[in-house]
């Protein structure tokens, strides 16, 4: 029994065997891989336009995506590797064809031209059988892994990626100056903090902003450890963290009491909204029974409109300056300053050497195949003297190699 299950376990194998090194070859087809990263590309694109995008790169698909373009790069490698190892270690022939450049040259003895290539660059073979001879060489073979590199730096980019998406953390908060937050959500140990000291701008003729200055203090277990000045482009590093400032806006400080002098709120009120071009904010005080709505009614002057809008409507309004007071309705509204809220995004991730180290792959890898191009030669005798067929790669011109070796293997005596 045990002989016909091995005959018809075999076929069987084989087939599986063959089913899976022409899925192999497909996923790791460069046209494959190119259009793996097109779509890669299509759906980041999607994710930055709609307002839930980014929750697209969290779902399953995406993470399918992903790892059929790791898998691309690395049967990529599997398939190519080794017949760049073998062809660099030991030449082959070159074939006359398309692609191909021949020139015709007086005949020389095997080894002389085997010496000649070698001088040129060239690793060379000798190849001898029945009288006849070849001499084939290739010259930078090494640089085809330069190809292969940018293959395998996908698949690190890819690892990037997925290692920022599991252990990378995005935080954003707003901080008036004084004011301080932590860095991450709070845990056990954790006590990296920024602590906002103050944000300075300067803004053109035309409104536009030339300079954004988010000055912060990072703090451990409570105790300043660095300061620093954010910028546009420009975040802050502190504890694996990147602390970029994200949107800025007015605010003003104000102190609101009682006709009695009781305290209602002492406090800065951010102006985060917008209406008709004005920044614009509110607060409640409860104990009042009030909502305060703000405005900046002139940014040149510093006048700053305030409403007491209590529930059966609109109490009262008054212009302040810094500095004034006033009453409206039942309470005491003084301007102390004018200030800014800043909002901080805090980042962590781990992915991004990772990521970094693969596009510095990708781009060495490029880099070598397209400025160190592997030439690949041979040398037949022939009736009229000896045949050189070089080929170069398929974006290369390798007319100068050509005319190079030619002149080479001409001028030996």
């Amino acid at each position: 029994m045990a002989p016909r299950v091995s005959a018809v376990a075999a076929p069987v194998v084989d087939g599986l065997s063959r089913t899976a090194e022409r899925a192999l070859r497909w996923i790791g087809d460069a046209r494959v891989g190119l259009g793996l990263l097109l779509v890669t590309a299509l759906a980041n694109g999607v994710a930055a336009l709609l307002p839930d995008g980014p929750r697209l790169l969290d779902a399953w698909p995406y993470a399918v995506l992903l790892g059929l373009v790791a898998l691309s790069g690395v049967a990529a490698v599997a398939i190519r590797a080794p017949a760049a190892w073998r062809e660099w270690r030991r030449p082959g022939p070159v074939r006359p064809g398309r692609g191909a450049l021949l020139r015709v040259l007086p005949l020389r003895t095997a080894d002389e031209v085997a010496a000649a290539l070698g001088t040129a660059g060239y690793r060379v073979r000798l190849d001898e059988a029945r009288g006849r001879w070849a001499v084939h060489g290739v010259r930078r073979g090494w640089t085809r892994f330069g190809s292969q590199a940018s293959h395998l730096a996908l698949v690190v980019i890819v690892v990037g990626v997925a290692a920022g998406s599991a252990f990378g953390s995005e935080t954003s908060f707003s901080l008036f100056s004084g004011d301080q937050a932590l860095l991450d959500a709070p845990r056990p140990g954790f006590s990296a903090a920024v602590r906002l000291e103050s944000f300075d701008a300067e803004f053109g003729t035309d409104r536009r902003p030339r300079r954004l200055d988010t000055t912060v203090t990072f703090l451990r277990d409570g105790s300043a450890v660095s300061q620093a000045i954010l910028r546009v482009n420009e975040p802050g590093a502190f504890d694996g963290y990147l602390v970029h400032p994200w949107t800025y806006g007015p605010a003003a400080r104000l102190r609101v009491t009682t006709l009695g002098g009781g305290a209602l709120l002492d406090a800065a009120v951010p102006l985060d909204g917008v209406r008709d071009g004005v920044p614009v904010g509110s607060v409640e005080l409860p104990t009042a029974r009030v909502t305060l709505g703000l405005a900046l009614a002139n940014a040149s002057t510093n006048e700053l409109g305030v409403s007491v809008v209590e529930a059966d409507g609109l109490v009262d309004t008054v212009r302040l300056h810094p500095g004034d007071s006033e009453r409206v309705g039942d309470i005491v509204v003084r301007l102390d300053r004018f200030d800014a809220w800043v909002t901080l995004l805090s980042r962590r991730d781990p992915g991004l050497a990772i990521l970094f180290t693969g596009a510095g792959l990708l781009s060495a890898g490029l880099g070598v195949a397209f400025w160190l191009p592997r030439r690949r030669v041979s040398v037949r005798p022939a009736a009229d003297g000896m045949v050189l067929t070089l080929r170069g790669e398929r974006y290369d011109d390798p007319s100068d190699e050509l005319d190079r070796l030619a002149r080479r293997l001409g001028s030996m005596a």
